[in-house]
């Protein structure tokens, strides 16, 4: 007969807190639609995951980088739904595939950097302020998303120009702009691949972002458009100011490290346990944010982070 003890040593594998594990048998299948925003003339493609449970979820938003679209990052939004969470994916019309796709491939470094623009910077955020509206009247009329949406649980992501869409709307400032991004409904953010202002200090950028940031870099996560270098992804941590602030720095990581394949310029081998790290320590940030999972947040602050990273990933929170 097994004692206490025993059974809790075979049982607590199973049932201690685990970011990765998965519902067995569920694969969401994606909602698309485009949504019009009539007062901008403005289309926004979007891709939702929906999690099995019929009841209202928290939701968590991802903008894509330069040149990518709703397609993007699909093992990310079939592991959210799977854990319960609405997953909604948007496409920037104008810094899309749009501005690649039939186009010589000799022109589309030139094309891609064009597009890299404070226009569709300014769009994108737009785009955000948008899709937070028009999710009430989705929630409340659309056939397939009403009663699924809780609006008061809400996390923005992105990756590259998504990063900066997304730090854009979840705190940071732009002194030169002359008025506020941030859209005060945003409870927690995560960004893949951040970068610091291209002008002014990171300190000033950063320093008065008030909700849970999550930034994930790699170390060689350099851009060829904006010449981005890894010194700029790293200037965002320090910058933001104590509380609920985490940064993971993947070793050996390229910048494809958080899409679903590589891109031009990649010069290294994929490893696998870089999207395990990404996923885990994302949904254990979702869950301790945006559904006040206790345990979530005691893996997050203690040791589960680094039972899933290898040695020579960095990991840091204040």
């Amino acid at each position: 007969m097994l004692t206490s003890i025993a059974l809790g040593l075979i049982l607590a594998p199973s049932t201690a807190y685990d970011p990765n594990r998965l519902p067995a048998n569920f694969k969401p299948r994606p909602v698309l639609m485009t949504l019009r925003d009539s007062g901008r003339k403005r289309d926004l493609p979007i891709r939702v995951f929906l999690p099995e449970s019929g009841k209202a979820a928290p939701i968590v938003i991802f903008s894509h980088g330069l040149g990518g679209s709703r397609d993007m990052n699909t093992f990310l939004g079939e592991h959210l739904a799977a854990r319960g969470y609405v997953a909604i994916f948007t496409q920037h019309i104008g810094s899309d595939t749009s501005v690649w796709q039939n186009i010589p491939v000799r022109d589309r470094m030139a094309a891609m950097r064009n597009a890299a623009s404070y226009e569709n910077f300014m769009l994108r955020q737009g785009d955000i302020h948008f899709l937070l509206d028009d999710l009430k009247r989705l929630n409340s009329s659309d056939a397939k998303l009403k009663g699924r949406i809780d609006l008061s649980k809400v996390g923005m992501s992105g990756h590259s120009f998504g990063a900066v869409t997304t730090q854009a709307v979840s705190g940071q400032d732009f002194p030169g702009i002359g008025q506020k991004l941030t859209d005060p409904r945003i409870d927690a953010a995560v960004a893949y691949s951040p970068s610091a202002p291209a002008a002014g200090s990171a300190a000033r950028a950063f320093g008065i972002v008030e909700i849970p940031w999550l930034v994930m870099t790699g170390t060689k996560d350099t851009s060829l458009i904006g010449n981005a270098t890894l010194e700029d992804r790293l200037a965002v941590f320090p910058a933001l100011p104590p509380g609920d602030k985490y940064e993971v720095v993947l070793f050996e990581a390229e910048h494809s490290a958080f899409t679903e394949r590589a891109l031009p310029g990649d010069r290294l081998k994929r490893n696998p346990n870089h999207h395990k790290v990404m996923l885990g320590l994302t949904t254990a940030f979702w869950d301790a944010y945006l559904k006040g999972n206790k345990e979530a947040k005691v893996w997050l602050q203690g040791s589960g982070p680094r039972r899933i990273m290898e040695p020579k990933d960095t990991w840091k929170r204040k």
